[in-house]
């Protein structure tokens, strides 16, 4: 009991609960992820499961549509939740809390609730389900995942900024364009992280609103590892976990001068 209790006296010693959570659910996924993509059906090293993704056109093909719908979705969600965020950054503090609050209620529901309601939406309107009602799908389960990281850069925004701009002589569009929107950029760049990478991923919205007649690229994964082409399937998980880490470096590169050009400003 002693040395139980003089263990954790030393403050990092706190740590070790977390990291041993991040090595079993964490990195040991990602290492057998590694291992299986480099692996034959026989069990040796080998680039067949990547030669079979480039050679197949099938799933070459989801995943450039993957990332078309990703970009078209990202866009939309961008070009609605930005004037959102805006106009919520604008409003008295207790009137914004409420509608954010009113944003990321639906959040609380599960996503394929979510999904099957959007589904019931289109068969009592008559509308059919394909391309069009999985981008709508899409926008609607993942707009307030751009409008909240925005508001929140721009809540926190120093109005003394906006205020020297304007004594300067700055019309309001020289304010938005020169002022508020550079200094929004890290919030904008992770609401295009939070929307997009999961756009590309997901398969429960594809199935569901496209009746399963729209394939993305989260769906080939499930597909594969269902039956049981574990290596393929890994192969497929890896090239897109690739793609997170490049995407997460623009991102951070992105941020760091939106926050240099800030400081210019």
């Amino acid at each position: 009991m002693r040395l139980l209790v003089k263990f954790f006296s030393r403050r990092r010693n706190w740590s070790l609960p977390y990291a041993l959570f991040l090595a079993v659910f964490v990195v040991m996924p990602l290492v057998l992820i590694m291992v299986y993509a480099f692996q034959s059906k026989d069990g040796g090293f080998s680039f067949e499961n990547f030669e079979r993704f480039i050679n197949q056109p099938e799933a070459a093909n989801t995943f450039i549509y993957s990332i078309g719908i990703a970009l078209i979705t990202t866009l939309i969600c961008l070009a609605l939740g930005y004037p959102a965020a805006y106009i919520l950054s604008r409003m008295r503090p207790s009137s914004s809390r409420l509608v954010v609050m009113l944003f990321i209620l639906p959040m609380w529901i599960n996503v394929l609730v979510r999904t099957l309601a959007t589904v019931a939406l289109f068969d009592f309107l008559r509308l059919p389900l394909g391309e069009g009602a999985l981008i709508f799908g899409m926008v609607y389960n993942f707009l307030p995942f751009m409008i909240y990281p925005i508001y929140n850069v721009l809540q926190k925004m120093d109005s003394s900024l906006i205020e020297a701009a304007e004594d300067l002589g700055a019309t309001p569009r020289q304010v938005f364009t020169r002022v508020v929107f550079p200094l929004s950029m890290p919030g904008i760049v992770s609401g295009i992280m939070m929307v997009f990478m999961p756009t590309i991923s997901t398969f429960a919205i594809a199935e569901l609103l496209t009746m399963n007649n729209i394939k993305l690229f989260g769906t080939t994964i499930q597909e594969n590892i269902n039956n049981g082409m574990w290596h393929y399937g890994a192969a497929l998980s890896l090239i897109m976990l690739v793609i997170i880490g490049i995407t997460s470096l623009f991102s951070d590169s992105s941020e760091t001068d939106a926050a240099n050009d800030g400081g210019l400003l």
